[in-house]
């Protein structure tokens, strides 16, 4: 069954949401005729002109209420009319949990953005934390809008970069300019200990990065603990060892695992949890089908699974 795509746009009230979908939906090579539902959660100071919208296909409905956000409500909106997708200007006060249990089962979130003004963001941040990380985790982009020229990029990098480590961070200046963050995240552990331990939370940054550069990994020794997959193509003393990493959401859910090799068979079965310490190489391998990063396993323990089973970028 296709999909309804979902344009979620998220953030406290006066933060530049509604100014973005007004914008975007004036602009033919985003609106070229798609009908489309807004579902507007939020009342602000600034207001839809539904006239300029080309085309005159975006039907504007209002849930005025969080009791009203129901699998039913959505349902009765989305087949009065056909539509080809939905945006929402979702209420700041409410949990995003809310709006994705309601949403019907031929929906799906495509894009979810999170917008805040640059100047009072922190003070959310402070009064309403659980608020702010609610918005930030899940979010693709984090829009920082209002930003006078001399705001302090690092204090906001910080603070998206508390919550998730995979969401982008623009900055839109009072003159109009806008500026992606370039801000160089440092690794959550050590390169050049003589042991690089990966802590359950850091596994899928860690696993990311030895992925986009593998070379900077070979001859280090590393120390994690993962989950054992037993596959016929290995050696009686090899198995693998990974994590489930989700990047975005339940379905993008994927195990990601490296060949250990250990120096006796392997005593162990798929879905045993395991601590090893081992040399990072590369090697060809027909697991690989090619070149791919191998451990020598110099160390082991069976452990117990993390608090967390699924590793996540945030």
């Amino acid at each position: 069954m296709e999909k309804i795509p979902v344009y979620l746009f998220t953030g406290f009230l006066e933060s530049g949401k509604t100014k973005m979908i007004q914008e975007s939906l004036e602009d033919k090579k985003f609106n070229s005729g798609e009908k489309t539902l807004l579902l507007v959660c939020e009342e602000g100071i600034e207001e839809y002109d539904p006239e300029a919208f080309w085309g005159k296909n975006v039907n504007l409905r209002t849930i005025d209420a969080e009791n009203d956000l129901t699998a039913e409500r959505l349902r009765t909106l989305a087949d009065e009319h056909k539509i080809d997708r939905v945006i929402v200007e979702y209420n700041g006060m409410w949990q995003i949990d809310r709006l994705y249990a309601a949403m019907p089962n031929d929906w799906a979130v495509y894009q979810e953005m999170m917008f805040a003004d640059a100047t009072t963001i922190n003070s959310y941040n402070t009064n309403m934390r659980s608020l702010v990380v609610d918005k930030i985790s899940g979010c693709e982009m984090v829009v920082f809008n209002r930003c006078p020229r001399d705001v302090d990029k690092e204090a906001l990098h910080k603070l998206v970069r508390g919550i998730s480590r995979k969401a982008q961070i623009l900055y839109e200046y009072t003159d109009g300019e806008m500026e992606y963050d370039t801000i160089e995240d440092p690794l959550p552990f050590d390169l050049e200990a003589d042991v690089i331990e990966i802590k359950d939370d850091d596994y899928a940054i860690w696993y990311r990065d030895m992925a986009e550069d593998m070379k900077k990994y070979v001859g280090k020794t590393l120390k994690f603990r993962g989950i054992v997959a037993r596959d016929p193509s290995l050696s009686a003393n090899e198995a693998v060892v990974g994590r489930h990493v989700m990047t975005c959401c339940a379905d993008d859910i994927a195990y990601n695992g490296l060949i250990c090799r250990f120096k006796s068979p392997v005593k162990f079965n798929t879905r045993d949890w395991v601590i090893v310490t081992a040399k990072l190489s590369l090697e060809k391998h027909k697991l690989y089908r090619g070149q791919g990063p191998m451990l020598t396993v110099v160390d082991w323990a069976i452990s117990s699974a993390p608090a967390q089973e699924v590793a996540t970028f945030y």
